[in-house]
C-alpha cells in the first residue's frame, strides 16, 4: 500500500479567526490589507472576521498558514484551526431565520 489514498481525513480545511483593533486609521488600514491578503490566499469570509481555506492536503495547509503568519499585522489576535474534510461535514450552518432553518433539522439536531 504505497499508493496515497485520498479520502475525506486527507483534504484539509483552514478557519483563521481574527480580531484587529481598528480604533485608528492605520489600524483599520492594516486590518484592511490583511483580509485582503487572505482572499488573495484564496481564504473566503464566512464572517466578517471569519475566513474559511480548502486545501487538498496537510502539507498544502501548512503552506498556507505560513502565509497567513507573513500577513499578520503588528497587533491583534488571529487563530488557525485545522479541520480534515470529515470534520467539516459535520458543520451546520444557518442562513435566515432560526425558525425556517429549524424545521431543516433532525430530531436530534435540534439545538433550541
Amino acid at each position: 500500500m504505497s499508493e496515497l489514498r485520498l479520502n475525506a481525513y486527507h483534504f484539509m480545511w483552514i478557519f483563521a479567526f481574527f480580531d484587529l483593533p481598528v480604533t485608528r486609521k492605520i489600524d483599520r488600514k492594516r486590518a484592511a490589507k490583511f483580509r485582503k491578503d487572505l482572499e488573495k490566499d484564496g481564504f473566503t469570509m464566512m464572517q466578517f472576521s471569519v475566513y474559511v481555506r480548502y486545501c487538498p492536503s496537510k502539507e498544502n495547509a501548512d503552506v498556507h498558514i505560513k502565509h497567513v503568519k507573513m500577513f499578520l499585522p503588528p497587533a491583534g489576535k488571529v487563530s488557525i484551526l485545522c479541520v480534515t474534510d470529515k470534520q467539516y461535514i459535520g458543520m451546520i450552518n444557518f442562513f435566515g431565520k432560526i425558525e425556517a432553518a429549524k424545521k431543516n433539522l433532525p430530531q436530534q439536531l435540534e439545538l433550541f
